[in-house]
């Protein structure tokens, strides 16, 4: 495994990180194909011996049940706190990531992860009704008070990471040191305004949906497995675009083939080479996440990734809201 710094900080992690989506309590109001207690300590197990020691949840997975099951796992494994980096989200709650929010979100998650701190806490989108400051000054409170080492944000429109990254700066405060965005070879419109930015601030990517929903993985568009016949929204992510998306996703199945290795690990290698720092991977499976870490020293030429990336045309933004939404 290969490991690197998250934006400007000293916390290092691996190349790939684990994304905890993936475990849970099982139900129609949120995921039905996500993993119980005893599968998701074996896959944490799995990936700590990979050499993985990211791992991203969020406070609104499953109910809070994600957080507990990786805590667990983490707990029944013995593994040190200071071995791996822990990293949640705010925002799908009461308050969104307002202040009052924000106080009372961290200590929830703390205690059914089973630690003091997060190594990153990331607000999961942008709050249109709470101030910017006061989103920004309450999470630089929570470093201070020792309770988060870094803070992070996922999915919204340039303009708006820059204003914040802005605030933070003018006031004193801690500026973001990652961005959770949604980036793969199915989805690049970042690519015009975000990615920019966050080079100009030194900013970590840390791209959800890496293989799109499980698109990339496999040359067929809909896969046989639980999560392919009942994630909503990843249909709401990429049916709309479904033509254009089969395009590139044989390009990809091509040059997996001429190379001997997977599709996973061409649609990883790609974002590697791109740049970013740890894309998330929601394997629910041991063989996937094997293929996700071979990932890291695949060799892509300059000609391999100019035909990945030939056939993208613009597409409609997903991930970033225009108005404050109530589920991911």
């Amino acid at each position: 495994m290969k490991y690197t710094k998250l934006g400007n900080t000293d916390i290092e992690v691996s190349r790939i990180c684990v994304g905890c989506m993936s475990y849970g309590k099982a139900s129609e109001a949120f995921h039905q194909w996500t993993l119980g207690p005893e599968e998701t300590q074996a896959m944490v197990a799995h990936a700590i011996e990979l050499g993985v020691n990211f791992f991203d949840t969020a406070n609104v997975y499953s109910f809070g049940t994600s957080e507990t099951y990786l805590g667990q796992a983490l707990k029944h494994l013995g593994v040190a706190r200071d071995r791996v980096v822990i990293a949640s989200k705010v925002y799908f709650n009461n308050g969104f990531p307002s202040r009052e929010a924000i106080r009372r979100e961290i200590d929830g998650t703390l205690q059914r992860l089973g630690t003091d701190y997060l190594d990153l806490y990331q607000i999961h989108r942008f709050d249109y009704t709470t101030p910017i400051e006061e989103t920004m000054e309450a999470l630089d409170s929570l470093v201070k008070a020792g309770k988060v080492r870094a803070i992070g944000a996922s999915a919204m429109y340039g303009y708006q990471f820059h204003n914040m990254q802005v605030a933070a700066e003018r006031n004193g405060w801690t500026r973001f040191a990652t961005m959770q965005n949604h980036y793969n070879l199915l989805y690049r419109e970042d690519e015009r305004e975000m990615i920019p930015i966050c080079q100009q601030y030194e900013v970590s990517l840390i791209p959800y949906s890496p293989l799109a929903g499980g698109h990339l993985s496999r040359a067929t568009w809909d896969g046989d497995s639980s999560r392919s016949a009942t994630d909503k929204v990843s249909r709401s992510k990429y049916d709309h675009a479904k033509e254009n998306d089969m395009e590139i996703i044989a390009r990809v199945a091509e040059v997996a083939q001429r190379m001997g290795v997977t599709m996973t690990e061409v649609s990883l290698a790609w974002l590697l080479h791109k740049g970013v720092a740890s894309p998330i991977v929601g394997a629910t499976k041991v063989a996937h996440f094997d293929a996700a870490v071979r990932s890291v020293d695949l060799h892509l030429t300059d000609d391999d990734i100019a035909y990945l990336e030939a056939p993208y045309r613009p597409h409609q933004i997903v991930g970033a809201v225009k108005e404050n939404a109530t589920l991911k």
